[in-house]
């Protein structure tokens, strides 16, 4: 009855195909190293829009006062 039970749990969360087999496992790969340079790039980014604005507010603020 238990097993049955999370049988229809995990029917209905839809979790029951996305759970590998012993068999169907293989090792990771690494990571593409283009994805590696595209997230590097958005972090670089990232840091240069937060530093031009924390920049352009405190040049307003000095010339502001």
């Amino acid at each position: 009855m238990r097993l049955l039970a999370l049988e229809l749990i995990l029917s209905l969360l839809d979790v029951r195909g996305h759970i590998p087999r012993f068999d169907d496992f293989r090792p990771p790969v690494a990571p593409a190293p283009a994805g590696t340079v595209r997230a590097l790039a958005a972090a670089i980014a990232v840091f240069a829009v937060l530093s031009l604005a924390i920049w352009a507010t405190v040049w307003l603020a000095t010339h502001l006062f």
